[in-house]
């Protein structure tokens, strides 16, 4: 709950403008029963320190990426909820490991991610880990009352 409501996270998760109570996390991120998304806990040193959350894309939007519609194509995001840490390479260490697991071990053809052109952080982060722009995706996602548009980034495990 600590993490978001963290003004610092929720300016890139979320939106500054919501804030979350304890019934909207448990909602959002605890019960996914009957649901595709994976959602965990990060850990670092066995310190709870973000989230992640796995899933496969939407058939509806694989087409609109230009994928065939039976392509495996995983998505996850993710945010670290504890400001000290950042800057530190943990994000790109989980970053890597979700990539090469989800290629490797789960079968995924292709990994996207979409975050928004302006967080130079998260683009920075992506592009280091493999991940390349493939698409401009406009006005694709409400953050603090606006439309952001966001890059789709793609890792394919051939990179």
């Amino acid at each position: 709950m600590r993490w978001l409501n963290d003004p610092n996270v929720l300016q890139y998760y979320e939106g500054r403008d919501q804030p979350q109570d304890e019934h909207a996390i448990r909602k959002r991120f605890l019960t996914k029963q009957g649901s595709s998304v994976q959602g965990c806990a990060i850990c670092y040193h066995d310190r709870p320190i973000g989230y992640i959350q796995v899933y496969p894309a939407e058939p509806e939007n694989l087409c609109a990426w230009g994928f065939p519609r039976d392509a495996r194509v995983a998505e996850f995001d993710l945010f670290i909820g504890e400001p000290d840490l950042w800057g530190q390479v943990i994000g790109s260490r989980v970053v890597q490991a979700v990539a090469r697991s989800l290629t490797t071990t789960y079968g995924a053809d292709q990994v996207v991610v979409d975050p928004r052109v302006h967080n130079h952080r998260a683009v920075h982060v992506y592009e280091k880990c493999g991940f390349k722009k493939v698409r401009l995706l406009p006005a694709a996602e409400w953050h603090e009352g606006q439309l952001h548009d966001c890059w789709l980034m793609q890792f394919s495990p051939h990179n």
